[in-house]
């Protein structure tokens, strides 16, 4: 492992300690106890696959390259960090950053159900952020459904020739709005408005996190933009050896 490498963990790790302690338990994840049982059993249910595909992208990868180990720590501890940022909303809730579009980006959307359900287990269990009962549900928006959207963005606008900064923030800033997205729809779900239903009751969810999450969603883009540029500076060596340079490189050929 090299000094800039070392350097990387080290200034990650910090970072993640300083901001992971003194946190309060009301942030949303969904939190402990808040779905009823059949909801978390389902939703456990349908990230299986996903999380099983993410297991074997991730020993086939490093495999290959078992430097590769070095930017997916990186890539984990990126999205520990911001996750665990929260910013009050309305009703006494709290919004926050996700943190998988880079992850999505570098090593695709299957790699990083694995990290996001590793974060959310620390979390629940270091930092009463989210829960265990609804670790399925908060695994699936935030670790499956936000990178999954993340991956298809960034591929579709490095297909219509978008720059690769811009291509980075419409993918993190987005799949950081759809995961809230999908957020509400489950709870929605689970709690139905008496009056207009699971479409009614969507809405309302969706109202309660925009006034935060819209400016937090530009922000981790923001965010998301600057952490590429600094790979792009100092692990340029890393990123050719998981194929991102490579790609992007055919892709500035095609341009010129």
């Amino acid at each position: 492992m090299t000094k800039t490498q070392k350097k990387i963990i080290l200034l990650s790790s910090c970072i993640a300690l300083i901001l992971g302690i003194g946190t309060n338990s009301g942030a949303m994840h969904i939190m402990e106890g808040y779905l009823p049982l059949g909801y978390c059993v389902i939703w456990g249910v349908l990230c299986v696959p996903f999380v099983l595909a993410g297991y074997f992208s991730i020993r086939h990868r490093l495999k290959e390259n078992r430097r590769a180990v070095t930017l997916l720590a990186m890539a984990g501890a990126f999205i520990f960090i911001i996750s665990s940022l929260k910013i009050p909303s309305v009703t006494g809730s709290c919004s926050h950053m996700t943190g998988t579009g880079l992850g999505a980006i570098l090593f695709g959307p299957a790699s990083v159900s694995i990290l996001g359900i590793i974060v959310l287990l620390f979390q629940a269990i270091l930092l009463a952020h989210g829960g265990l009962t609804t670790l399925g549900a908060n695994t699936f928006s935030m670790a499956i459904a936000g990178p999954f959207v993340s991956y298809g963005i960034y591929a579709l606008c490095r297909k219509l020739k978008v720059s690769r900064s811009v291509s980075v923030f419409l993918s993190a800033s987005i799949g950081d709005l759809f995961t809230y997205c999908v957020t509400s729809f489950q709870l929605a779900l689970a709690y139905p408005s008496e009056s207009g239903g699971v479409r009614s009751s969507f809405l309302k969810f969706l109202a309660v996190f925009a006034p935060t999450q819209l400016p937090l969603a530009v922000l981790e883009g923001v965010l998301t933009v600057i952490v590429m540029i600094a790979l792009e500076s100092f692990a340029v060596k890393e990123l050719k050896e998981i194929g991102f340079l490579k790609k992007e490189e055919t892709a500035n050929e095609q341009e010129k």
